[in-house]
């Protein structure tokens, strides 16, 4: 009966650590994963945040006032515009 209780006494230690370390990783895994969410979280403020800039950005009078003083670009006169028409979708002109 005594080795039958030290086999036992040995399953239940080996039941135990094993207990603990699955325990221990959980909450190593739990406080990674919210970390990694609070990251995910600040990612998509920036995200908003460069959306905000790239639109301010991609201002109409921005880039128009950005072309006339910096690349010294003016609009073209009048009578060097061409108006062109546009063909018909899925086909070429009669």
């Amino acid at each position: 009966m005594s080795r039958l209780s030290l086999l036992l006494l040995v399953i239940l230690a080996a039941c135990a650590l094993g207990l603990v370390t699955s325990q221990h990783q959980a909450r190593q895994l739990f406080a990674e994963l919210e970390r990694e969410q609070a990251r995910a979280a600040g990612l998509e403020v920036e995200h908003g945040q460069l959306q905000l800039e790239a639109s301010t950005w991609a201002r109409h009078a921005r880039v128009e006032r950005v072309a006339r003083e910096r690349l010294h670009m003016r609009p073209p006169e009048a009578k060097r515009l061409q108006i062109l028409d546009a063909p018909p979708p899925g086909g070429s002109r009669p």
